[in-house]
């Protein structure tokens, strides 16, 4: 079992994530729902291979001193993920976010269009909060989408 075979079935099946963790299958979110692959349990050697696959030497050191880590992935011509990497009782685990080609807009993310007059803004602060997977990253890159297409300014976000 190979991490970019994983990767790559999660972007045919139009999944969001990929969730990897020992005593399971790999599991896929799709639609909001968590699917298990017709797969084996990982183990722990299994998991440990396919996180340490896609790592750098510090990568893997910054893990292995901080039990938890944070990085971009990107399959080339395949798509890029937002990865979280962390230790449980069982072992180690990931979980994968796809990320979208293509920034969509308000209208597409079913938004009100009131939102895009924050991007008309000259200055402030915004503050886009909520729970993981609610949309935050997705919203900002639509409002930033509008800003880069309409002027020139710098954007500064923190996440």
């Amino acid at each position: 079992m190979q991490i970019k075979e994983l990767l790559i079935e999660a972007k045919e099946k139009d999944a969001s994530d990929l969730h990897l963790n020992v005593g399971i299958p790999p599991v896929l979110r799709i639609n909001g729902k968590l699917i298990r692959l017709n797969l084996p349990e990982l183990t722990p050697e299994i998991t440990h291979e396919m996180i340490y696959s896609i790592l750098s030497e510090k990568q893997k050191a910054d893990f292995e001193k901080y039990g938890e880590l944070d990085l971009s992935y990107e399959l080339i011509n395949i798509s890029r993920f937002r990865v979280n990497i962390f230790k449980h009782r069982r072992g180690e685990g990931a979980a994968f976010r796809l990320i979208p080609e293509k920034i969509k807009t308000l209208s597409e993310l079913g938004l009100p269009s009131i939102l895009s007059d924050f991007t008309e803004k000259d200055r402030g602060l915004v503050l886009l909060t909520g729970p993981t997977g609610s949309g935050k990253s997705t919203t900002l890159a639509a409002l930033i989408d509008i800003i880069n297409k309409n002027r020139y300014d710098n954007i500064i976000t923190i996440e």
